[in-house]
């Protein structure tokens, strides 16, 4: 994520600011990739603080117009989840943009997004996250830390986050319109398998079993060894994380010795190669960073040989962008 600044006084500027410090309201323009106070504010900003501009005409911004089903806003405390939620996805949703996708020069489908609590008002009631026909429903429980937290211990997993559960399932919603040509189908098959087997049955033995003892080997999670699907999803993550802590380290001014990439632009490495290894080295060393302040790790995660594979692979697809992909 770039760092920007106030269109008035130069002042820094993070992706979640609403105001510069100088008092100036701000708004973040997408298309323009900068904070400007001269277009018209997204409607959900008093509601959500939602800090985009939308467009003349428009009542929503870029990101509020894909979501079709937000909570009930007169339970306590659901304005804020969903506030968070839609933090997390205006985040994922640039990182994306740099690829092209989802700007204004793509003109595939949309994902739409339902934003659902499992607090109502007229009870509580089960809300399962996923992506059916690029339909992306978020669980606005994920946005609780607290919960967040006790469901990742639960599960056993080492990184649980808003973002990442976005990133995931908007993966599904990006492989939809990949696997309409012929090339990225039969590709994607000789590295990550037959995605046509049986899906339920694949995750009712992944839930029943768990993951194969040696999943380290071929895969970034266990996860991500329960069917092809969930392999791309959980990849695709992975390769936008890691894109991401190049991208953050970069705009901080930072620089570590010894990592060849670390001069190309992450989303648009000249070897996808040496980018996906220079992420790792990062992560290894923001790791420990963290760790001297008592801090969860960044990237908590060893990738095996044909994991990076996968990454890279994942990384040639996604920026390619919608536009340049070659038709079957």
């Amino acid at each position: 994520m770039k760092i920007f600044h106030c269109p008035r006084c130069e002042a820094v500027l993070f992706f979640d600011n609403l105001v510069c410090t100088c008092g100036l309201a701000v708004s973040f323009s997408a298309p323009q990739q900068h904070f400007t106070s001269a277009h018209r504010f997204c409607a959900n900003r008093e509601t959500i603080s939602c800090n985009w501009s939308c467009e003349p005409q428009a009542e929503l911004c870029h990101s509020c117009q894909m979501t079709s089903v937000h909570p009930d806003l007169s339970v306590a405390g659901n304005a804020e989840l969903w506030a968070r939620a839609e933090a997390a996805k205006r985040h994922v949703l640039i990182g994306l943009m740099q690829w092209g996708w989802l700007t204004a020069g793509d003109t595939g489908p949309r994902p739409e997004f339902h934003m659902l609590a499992e607090a109502t008002g007229s009870g509580s009631m089960d809300v399962t996250m996923g992506h059916a026909a690029g339909v992306v429903t978020i669980n606005l429980a994920e946005a609780d830390n607290a919960e967040r937290v006790r469901r990742r211990e639960t599960l056993g997993e080492p990184y649980r986050t808003v973002i990442g559960h976005f990133r995931h399932e908007i993966a599904h919603y990006l492989f939809d319109r990949l696997n309409g040509y012929t090339e990225f189908r039969d590709a994607f098959r000789a590295m990550f398998g037959d995605e046509t087997r049986d899906y339920a049955t694949a995750l009712a033995r992944h839930y029943e079993n768990g993951s194969p003892p040696n999943w380290q080997e071929t895969h970034v999670t266990a996860y991500a060894s329960a069917h092809p699907h969930e392999d791309w999803a959980e990849t695709s993550a992975h390769s936008m994380h890691l894109c991401d802590i190049v991208d953050s380290f970069l705009a901080a001014g930072l620089r570590k010795e010894g990592i060849p990439a670390i001069q190309t632009p992450p989303h648009h490495p000249r070897d996808p190669a040496d980018m996906i290894e220079t992420a790792l080295k990062l992560g290894v060393a923001l790791n420990h960073v963290n760790r001297a302040v008592g801090q969860p790790d960044i990237y908590p995660f060893v990738n095996s040989a044909v994991a990076r594979e996968k990454l890279i692979f994942v990384l040639n697809w996604l920026r390619k962008g919608p536009v340049s992909v070659n038709t079957a």
